[in-house]
């Protein structure tokens, strides 16, 4: 079977969570078929600049193709396109001119996926260039990965006839099924939970971990980009509301790159990008993990946590992350101040749940997120896709040149708040087999 990877940008080194997503998939699935990534030039995903070569590559064992990007993003551009059909009337012709400012746009990449005879095409990242061009191009031999989180973009009208026209689509959560289900009508469509895994080493080393950084205390741990759009700004404000109030409670940890400014604090300590190896130290070092964002579609370093048995706090507010921990038993969640506090008293190492909790999450880590599980689910669909009755061609055709600009669609926004949200909590039976 010759399957194609594609999606907007790739390498050993952008560790982005769709990025990351798609080059462990790349790389488990070549163990059972031929496989090849094909991606852009673009290493930044503000800008998408073209920074590496167009041409070939091996990453890690995995042939990679890239291809140039035709125009850099201009924010301002996308961001008055993004008002535009997030939050006003508008045209099927506005929500074309968005897609086009939000990149990364390569139609050499789009006519080199067409062109070649893949037997299907597994595309990353419903909102982006390469994903809608390339389902609406090779419909019949799509398989797509939305990495859908809850923002308005889910509920624009461009998408629906792709996630009703694809052959099939890899969810990552019970949560971004039932989303996508309700914005596009796409329950027909072959579908599975299966979310991805992760290379946890057999051994991490914590103690190795707080010699080299000098981290003696008992701590949370935040990995990932350091953002208001991540929750940060929240979490900040109510830690060092906990640290007045508990004077000898939990240190927090920062692993990731910093897009906002770093409360100076004597109990925040921010240690940049670390390797792997670091990473997972840090991980077994660490009390338990703090989640902050309000938007997740799949929250890999979670996963990550619960492979170590440590517990996990997310912020309530996410949807997908308050169903992880539900299902998982593995975790705590917070929606205010107090419930923060709660919790972060609850989960320390000498606190009543943390071995449970820690326990319960290595069980639900096995259970549904081993790499042996996301293998089987991937090519248990991509045989039955191969067994079934050929499908449709073609995706519904978009609307002619007048009908594209006349400006009757409600804003975005305003269809995503009508969709129901929460978690999607299922039985234990249920909830062993996502």
């Amino acid at each position: 079977m010759k399957l194609a990877v594609a999606v907007q940008r790739y390498g050993a080194d952008i560790n982005g969570g769709a990025e990351l997503h798609a080059r462990y998939i790349a790389e488990r699935l070549s163990r059972h078929a031929d496989v090849e990534v094909v991606t852009t030039c673009a290493r930044d995903y503000v800008t998408w600049r073209n920074e590496l070569p167009a041409g070939t590559e091996q990453v890690n064992g995995v042939a990679v193709r890239r291809f140039p990007v035709n125009h850099e993003r201009v924010p301002g551009d996308f961001g008055r396109h993004s008002e535009r059909v997030f939050s006003r009337p508008h045209s099927i012709g506005d929500e074309l001119a968005w897609l086009e400012s939000e990149g990364p746009a390569s139609p050499a990449m789009i006519d080199y996926l067409a062109r070649t005879p893949f037997d299907y095409v597994i595309l990353f990242s419903y909102r982006y260039y390469h994903a809608w061009h390339g389902a609406r191009r090779l419909a019949s031999r799509s398989v797509l990965v939305p990495t859908a989180e809850r923002d308005p973009a889910i509920a624009l009208e461009i998408f629906g006839p792709v996630f009703r026209g694809v052959r099939a689509v890899m969810y990552n959560s019970p949560e971004e099924q039932a989303m996508i289900q309700a914005v596009a009508g796409n329950a027909a469509v072959p579908g599975v939970v299966v979310g991805v895994g992760s290379d946890v080493p057999e051994r991490s080393d914590a103690a190795r971990f707080r010699r080299k950084f000098g981290v003696n205390r008992p701590f949370a741990i935040y990995i990932g980009r350091i953002d208001e759009n991540k929750g940060c700004k929240e979490l900040f404000e109510h830690y060092q509301r906990y640290a007045a109030v508990f004077p000898r409670g939990v240190d927090l940890v920062l692993v990731g790159s910093a897009k906002m400014p770093i409360p100076q604090h004597p109990r925040i300590h921010h240690l940049g990008f670390l390797s792997d190896e670091d990473k997972f130290d840090a991980l077994a070092a660490s009390d338990f993990l703090i989640m902050p964002s309000y938007f997740e579609s799949l929250s890999m370093v979670a996963l990550e946590a619960w492979a170590l048995g440590r517990p996990v706090l997310a912020n309530g507010r996410c949807d997908v992350l308050k169903g992880q921990c539900i299902r998982s038993n593995a975790g705590l969640y917070y929606e205010r101040f107090e419930e923060f506090v709660e919790a972060m008293y609850a989960l320390e190492s000498n606190g009543p749940l943390h071995a449970v909790l820690g326990q319960n999450g290595r069980d639900y880590f096995r259970r549904n997120y081993a790499w042996p599980v996301i293998e089987r689910k991937y090519m248990d669909m991509l045989q039955r896709l191969q067994a079934a009755a050929p499908a449709p061609a073609a995706i519904e055709p978009l609307p002619g040149w007048f009908a594209r600009r006349k400006k009757t669609l409600r804003p975005a926004a305003g269809i995503l708040a009508e969709v129901p949200s929460g978690p999607a909590v299922a039985s234990r039976a249920a909830a062993s087999r996502q």
